[in-house]
């Protein structure tokens, strides 16, 4: 049997973000999962059924821990002898590759699904390119998971476009339909969420997930939101997410804003967020960069519209005016105007939720995006031989 090793720099995105694909891809090869020494990973292990090994790697530019990173996997390598290197996330890209390119891995392959230097600027933004282009440099195949991103790589001559390849309609996971769909435990659920949240039957609830940070727009989202409750008292905010306080704080009168505004509700990070979306009325998902944001397609699934920003990824799981609005990134006032429109248009609001499920069931089904990329691995090795 082949071995593949599958590595990101925190366990949460083995956990999350691949949620279910390490233990279809087992039935194939030999799986190790590397990530960093968190008490995840060991869950990992057990919910993929695949052997695990902690590697310290961190979210930060870090030379000296990177270094470490690196020669840590380069043993590793060395020991298991991988047919196949498979990394996730920026950092762990960068040491992944590197490593894998010393120990001489015969393929080496990254999936891109975000670029955090997007919004760097200036010595900050040239450092993240120069990472960037040796991680591709590194690797025989990046794997994009949207056509903006791939664009973008391409644009800026990060490698080569032969080594670039988007799998099916994008995604790195694609979605489990049959998870994210209501019944009636979820809808019991939600009930009781109404119930302890004190939302009325008559509140217009808006919902994100994701980090509480800038980069996901949470500043626009704010003072959008405040501005519409200036003219309609029925609207609530349901924000599910942890506040990152150390790597992309917010302003302070935004942080207090959230702790003292009765229609602002931090329910915080959940491991279940299915509850909550069937309580919403209205996805919103104003973030400044992404890859292929899972949370959107989460939430069409639970027939929410969603207003997004036209980003990478975003753009093309949402169709303007079909399943959801889309306003310009860092634009509090076509964030607010969008907002205002759908609480207002009942029937627009109706008709955008018609044309939510089924487009993702169409195009973004988990188990036919993990066959796709089972078959990748197969066409890599078969070639190879």
């Amino acid at each position: 049997m082949k071995k593949l090793i599958r590595i990101t720099t925190v366990p949460i995105s083995l956990k999350i973000l691949l949620q279910g694909q390490l233990k279809y891809m087992s039935k194939y090869f030999d799986i190790l999962a590397v990530s960093s020494n968190l008490k995840e990973l060991d869950e990992v292990a057990k919910i993929e059924n695949v052997r695990t090994f902690p590697v310290e790697m961190t979210r930060t530019i870090s030379p000296l821990k990177d270094l470490l990173s690196i020669i840590k996997l380069y043993f590793l390598f060395k020991k298991e002898k991988p047919d196949i290197v498979h990394s996730h996330t920026p950092k762990a890209g960068f040491v992944a590759m590197t490593a894998s390119w010393l120990a001489r891995v015969p393929h080496r392959l990254h999936t891109v699904a975000g670029l955090p230097l997007d919004e760097a600027q200036g010595f900050k933004r040239k450092l993240l390119l120069f990472i960037e282009k040796l991680t591709y440099r590194f690797a025989h195949r990046i794997y994009p998971n949207s056509k903006g991103l791939l664009d973008f790589i391409s644009n800026n001559k990060l490698c080569p476009r032969k080594k670039l390849k988007i799998i099916g309609n994008g995604s790195s996971n694609g979605i489990d339909t049959n998870y994210f769909g209501t019944n009636e435990s979820i809808q019991e659920q939600a009930r009781e969420l109404r119930n302890r949240f004190k939302i009325k039957k008559d509140d217009f609830v808006f919902c994100f997930v994701g980090r509480i940070v800038r980069d996901k727009g949470i500043i626009e989202l704010h003072n959008a939101f405040v501005s519409l409750t200036a003219e309609n008292k029925n609207c609530k905010l349901l924000l599910l997410g942890n506040f990152e306080n150390e790597l992309d704080p917010l302003p302070h009168n935004i942080t207090e804003s959230f702790k003292n505004n009765p229609d602002i509700i931090h329910a915080g990070y959940q491991t279940d967020i299915r509850p909550f979306l069937e309580l919403s009325d209205l996805f919103v998902f104003p973030s400044y960069r992404e890859g292929f944001p899972n949370v959107v397609m989460q939430a069409l699934c639970f027939n929410l519209p969603c207003i997004v920003t036209n980003i990478n990824g975003s753009n093309e799981i949402i169709s303007n005016n079909i399943n959801g609005l889309i306003v310009d990134k860092k634009d509090s006032h076509s964030l607010y105007l969008a907002m205002k429109e759908l609480v207002n248009n009942s029937d627009k609001l109706k008709l955008l939720s018609e044309n939510t499920r089924n487009s993702i069931e169409e195009k973004y089904d988990r188990k036919k995006q993990w066959y796709l990329i089972y078959k990748e691995y197969v066409s890599i090795l078969n070639n190879a031989e």
